[in-house]
């Protein structure tokens, strides 16, 4: 409600609640705009309507005419068609303990609010965007000592699931269990990867009918109006997600607008059962005879032809030069490619200086060098329609090797005024290139001919929380993913525990393997850099050779027999560093044409 409002040009210094007394047809207007998209939930114009945050609009003797006109304006909407939920949201102040207020008071302003909502005749009460468990409490105290239809109660937490206060789901989700809400959830804050994650572990821990309503990704100031840009092809697959989950009410919140909901609407009808589903295929086959049939996976390029058949790939990551002379780096190519590698693989988001940047080196790679390029491409910095005009553009000049992968969500680099842009993360762009595999943008509309892009992702077997990589990694193929490359690789009971536990979503997977160029490079491997194992022994054999003045040749050999003892558990090996020592390894494992 509030997105379209401010859409329709209503600035957020307004209250957007006394907008149902002061234009009651814009508010209908709205409403209808969602229940013709497919909603079966409205929710009223009433989320900030309590005496606290009215008060500072001067419209607290205005309270229950507000949220009666709010719940009246719904239900004129909604024509007995879907059901009516009066929204409450927070006060705006802390109780106790963290504040002055007492739960009693608290109570006391909820009721009043739930008692001018059920006046108005909501079917049922959602309480949203709480942060405190203590005050998501009084809200539902409030409303089962107004009436008794269903509630439906939602904290809103940050990425890493707890909520605003710090509280983890294993903590406020037994405690809403406890309490007289029939349906408990998560709403706002968030969009939905993150969201995903937090319905997961509320799900281990209650019984209850679960709901989710995540932002259309994170907000974006641009030129002074907050906008959300997660496309509604993004938040229908993740609704999917939810709803496989046990989510059973399931929507958006800040950004979603009619068009997101509709497309949730129908990735919900698509999980049907059985007989529904055949239907909905059914038609959906129908509308989408015109397009051509997505590019067999073997005919996307020489690499992915050798995956597909089973062949053993050795490829060499190369970083884009600093400034625009790319003879350098095209120099190394050509020594990579006189041993026999199957293509160069171009690192994208680096962190220093003023490089050229990955598209432009992969394009200069297939013109002048004659070997295959694989475009490393990153999430972050980049508006998801950007991403998708990036990538056909790249098709456009021959590219057709992806490794998608999300991006260090941190500023970094020579320019600490850089702004970061995250609007979907490796898993979403995953869809929207499979997507794009098939004929369609993001927004569903053909694209004419299919691209045939051979999509990669990164996968980490050394990382701290091995399920949670795991899982992304199996809802990666899920979207789409045909082959995969590791972070570097030094510990090889990490890569077959990984193995082992992702055997049921399995693609060609790559190791990635980086030779140590010294004793110090090894050793901040080791402690500094996230998600990269470095086992003991290896730093051993480093301080070792260090001493006698071998450090380099000491890590060509380490590299060097990494490769030789993966080679059994995986298709391919992928090189990176400085161009003399992979070389160096090249040379050892015989690779020269």
């Amino acid at each position: 409600m509030g997105t379209m409002l401010y859409a329709k040009g209503v600035f957020i210094n307004r209250s957007f609640d006394a907008l149902n007394l002061a234009q009651p047809d814009l508010v209908v207007e709205v409403h209808r705009e969602y229940i013709r998209a497919g909603a079966d939930v409205i929710e009223s114009n009433t989320f900030g309507a309590n005496a606290v945050k009215l008060g500072a609009f001067g419209l607290a003797d205005k309270l229950t005419e507000i949220n009666v006109a709010g719940a009246r304006l719904a239900r004129q909407a909604a024509r007995n068609q879907v059901y009516v939920a009066g929204a409450i949201g927070p006060l705006g102040i802390r109780i106790e303990p963290w504040g002055k207020m007492s739960v009693g008071e608290a109570t006391a302003l909820f009721r009043a609010q739930a008692a001018a909502l059920a006046e108005g005749g909501v079917d049922l009460f959602i309480l949203e965007t709480f942060r405190d468990i203590n005050e998501l409490a009084a809200a539902i105290a409030a409303v089962r000592g107004v009436c008794d239809v269903p509630i439906v109660a939602q904290m809103t937490t940050e990425e890493d699931g707890d909520s605003l206060d710090g509280m983890p789901p294993e903590e406020f989700v037994p405690q809403l269990d406890r309490l007289s809400a029939d349906v408990i959830g998560v709403n706002c804050s968030v969009g939905p990867a993150p969201m995903l994650e937090t319905i997961e572990r509320m799900a281990r821990v209650t019984t209850k009918r679960l709901s989710a309503q995540p932002n259309a990704g994170r907000p974006r100031d641009i030129e002074g109006r907050n906008i959300y840009l997660s496309s509604p092809e993004y938040m229908a697959s993740y609704a999917r997600r939810f709803v496989q989950r046990g989510v059973r009410l399931v929507g958006g919140c800040c950004g979603t607008t009619p068009e997101h909901i509709r497309q949730i609407h129908h990735a919900v009808r698509s999980l049907a059962p059985a007989g529904e589903r055949l239907a909905v295929s059914a038609a959906a086959g129908t509308a989408d005879a015109s397009l051509e049939p997505p590019i067999e996976r073997a005919a996307k390029s020489r690499l992915a032809h050798a995956l597909a058949e089973g062949r053993y790939v050795v490829t060499v990551e190369l970083q884009p030069p600093k400034g625009h002379d790319p003879a350098e780096a095209l120099a190394d190519v050509e020594k990579f490619g006189g041993h026999g590698v199957a293509a160069i693989a171009i690192t994208d988001g680096l962190k220093s200086g003023a490089r050229m940047s990955a598209l432009s080196l992969a394009m200069l790679v297939r013109q002048h060098a004659g070997v295959e390029p694989v475009l490393q491409y990153a999430c972050r910095d980049r508006y998801l329609l950007g991403m998708q005009s990036d990538l056909l553009g790249a098709h456009a000049v021959g590219v057709r090797n992806l490794v998608l992968f999300t991006g260090d969500p941190r500023k970094s680099g020579d320019y600490s005024d850089a702004t970061l842009v995250f609007d979907v993360d490796s898993i979403g762009l995953t869809n929207a290139v499979a997507r794009l595999n098939h004929g369609r943008d993001v927004g569903g509309q053909p694209i004419g001919r299919p691209t045939g892009f051979h999509i990669g992702v990164v996968a980490n077997p050394t990382a701290p929380r091995v399920d949670e990589e795991v899982r992304r990694f199996v809802y990666k193929v899920e979207a789409g993913a045909e082959y995969a490359v590791t972070q570097p690789i030094y510990d090889i009971d990490a890569l077959d525990r990984f193995l082992e536990l992702t055997e049921t979503a399995r693609v060609p997977l790559i190791a990635a393997i980086r030779p140590f160029e010294s004793l110090l490079h090894a050793e901040y491997l080791a402690n500094e850099v996230p998600n990269v194992r470095v086992p003991d022994a290896l730093i051993d054999r480093m301080r070792r050779a260090d001493a006698l003045g071998g450090g380099v040749d000491e890590g060509v050999m380490i590299a060097s027999e990494l490769a030789e003892k993966v080679r059994a558990r995986v298709q391919g090996v992928q090189l990176s560093g400085v161009p003399a020592a992979v070389v160096a390894v090249l040379t050892n494992l015989g690779t020269r044409a």
